[in-house]
């Protein structure tokens, strides 16, 4: 999908995603001090909006014009006074982040389902832009979900295991702290299914 397409997407209904933020996010970052942060595909603004509450000063990054217009809305609506600590921007994963190099203290990517070989781009921009010490935090709908999960995108070419997120950062300064799949419950119309997820958490070296 193209920003295009995600525009239409969004301009479809009023909430494409969650209003709460990611379970994996808010169990990852929770610990964490606050500090700077950028949210990397971060749709309406569900984790980086979180994340203002938690704390920290956050720059949120989308392709899609119309999810950042929304994203900007409901952070000031949610936010109140605090709404000057999100920024949001319309940009590509795939180029260097907004901030320049060793920037921020933790960088998101979640849900960002992109082709092997952007998905390494957006991941070598992300580390650049991590301060040493800083976390770099990917979850995303893994491989396996296509034949053992639930929901999630349909092809194998944009879903990645933990093992692919860690080979796509093979010779960058980070250190692994965690990676693996997680399952993360779904309520759907037939009833309870289980997504699998791939979580990885990297630490710049």
């Amino acid at each position: 999908m193209d920003a295009k397409d995600w525009d239409e997407r969004y301009d479809a209904t009023e909430l494409v995603w969650s209003a709460e933020p990611n379970r994996f996010v808010e169990e990852i970052v929770r610990p964490l001090t606050p500090g700077t942060a950028i949210d990397i595909a971060a749709g309406e603004g569900r984790n980086a909006i979180w994340l203002v509450q938690e704390g920290w000063t956050v720059t949120a990054v989308d392709f899609s014009g119309v999810a950042v217009e929304r994203m900007r809305a409901r952070a000031e609506a949610v936010l109140g006074a605090e709404a000057g600590r999100l920024t949001p921007l319309v940009g590509d994963a795939t180029v260097p982040a907004p901030g320049g190099p060793a920037a921020y203290d933790l960088v998101l990517f979640c849900y960002l389902q992109l082709p092997a070989a952007e998905l390494k781009a957006a991941l070598r921009h992300g580390v650049e832009a991590a301060r040493p010490g800083g976390r770099v935090v990917v979850i995303g709908h893994a491989g396996r979900n296509l034949t053992e999960g639930w929901g999630g995108p349909s092809s194998r070419d944009v879903l990645y295991d933990p093992d692919e997120v860690v080979d796509a950062v093979d010779g960058l300064p980070v250190v692994v702290e965690h990676a693996d799949i997680r399952v993360r419950p779904v309520e759907t119309d037939e009833g309870p299914r289980e997504a699998l997820d791939t979580v990885v958490v990297l630490r710049r070296a």
